[in-house]
């Protein structure tokens, strides 16, 4: 098992997912909605806590829920945790052992708030404090930067808001997403001679707006835990609030941008990017108008609605993580000083 190999499970892991959790997705839903939650407060670390701002996005905008993200060390060190009434409390976490996102939803708990883990360890710590468990089905994962286990919360998450009030017409396009995913994968060759251009880059800036917030900086992580540079992912909202001094010719801006709401708004900072500071483009796309200012277009493959495009989106991420990393000649499965789980407090 590499993490080559675990990239490329992610169709077939995704597919297993729709075809044995939407079901039970469909239940948890059901009995979310039965106690009426006014608001949800996620909990999540690492990548999981990109998940969380996928949810914040995704249930803020398609189930009509305020989607908070939560400060654990109020739950720990300060013990000084805050009153959830009225809340739905979640903890997404691929092990389900970090006790300060387990803290969280034990207090959830003691206070009488409806819980949710979503996790790929359903016997974990994490989903015994959960009063639900929805568990994401990666299996095994060893490589030490998460890709099965992320998408496959990307689902989770997408499934239970197609089961939630406000969602129910959006189920038959979940059954697109392995597919999507696959036709990323096929991109590999494409995404490995793209990367090969920046072995030599030392920082750089990730862009994206949205849904696209979250892959913007599950991307920027994926760089810095593989290849070690500076990344630094914004809101291309954000960005023009004062980092926009950093783009001068030639620094490298990595952006996100698939068809969608927010998309004209990202292709007009992206024009002025190139076209008055010179700045070197990587665009992930589906959208001409993106790919025509880069100098390094990677292409998505579309058919998928605005909503689900973070799953194959962060799959061509990866790939050009893994590759810049293998080009720069670091050790993919061993990035220094990281360990699979990690336990904060």
């Amino acid at each position: 098992m590499s993490l080559w190999s675990e990239i490329h499970e992610q169709a077939a892991v995704l597919e297993g997912l729709l075809r044995t959790q939407a079901g039970h997705a469909a239940e948890v839903a059901a009995a979310i909605a039965a106690r009426q939650p006014a608001w949800v407060l996620v909990a999540a670390r690492g990548s999981s806590d990109n998940a969380g701002l996928y949810a914040q996005y995704l249930w803020g905008a398609r189930n009509g829920l305020a989607v908070a993200l939560a400060t654990p060390s109020l739950f720990t060190h300060y013990a000084r945790p805050p009153r959830l009434a009225g809340a739905l409390v979640v903890g997404i976490s691929q092990s389900g052992q970090s006790p300060d996102i387990v803290g969280v939803l034990a207090e959830a708990r003691r206070q009488g708030a409806p819980t949710l883990a979503i996790t790929n360890d359903p016997g974990s710590r994490l989903a015994a404090a959960a009063e639900w468990v929805l568990p994401t089905g990666a299996g095994e994962e060893r490589a030490i930067a998460a890709t099965k286990t992320y998408t496959s919360q990307l689902l989770a998450v997408a499934l239970l808001s197609a089961a939630l009030p406000g969602g129910e017409e959006d189920r038959q396009a979940l059954a697109g997403v392995p597919g999507a995913v696959a036709a990323t994968l096929r991109l590999e060759e494409a995404m490995a001679a793209a990367a090969a251009r920046y072995a030599s880059m030392k920082q750089c800036v990730v862009l994206g707006r949205g849904f696209h917030y979250a892959t913007a900086c599950e991307w920027a992580l994926k760089l810095e835990e593989l290849t070690y540079i500076v990344a630094q992912p914004y809101s291309a909202a954000d960005f023009r609030h004062g980092p926009v001094a950093m783009a001068a010719p030639g620094f490298p801006v990595l952006a996100v941008a698939p068809g969608g709401a927010v998309c004209a708004d990202v292709v007009a900072l992206l024009r002025t990017l190139v076209e008055e500071r010179g700045v070197d483009l990587v665009a992930l796309s589906d959208e001409e108008e993106a790919l025509a200012l880069a100098r390094t277009p990677l292409r998505l493959p579309g058919g998928l609605p605005e909503w689900l495009t973070p799953v194959p989106a962060i799959v061509a991420a990866q790939l050009f993580s893994y590759h810049l990393a293998r080009a720069m000649g670091r050790d993919t499965e061993a990035p220094r000083g990281l360990s699979k789980v990690t336990r904060t407090w």
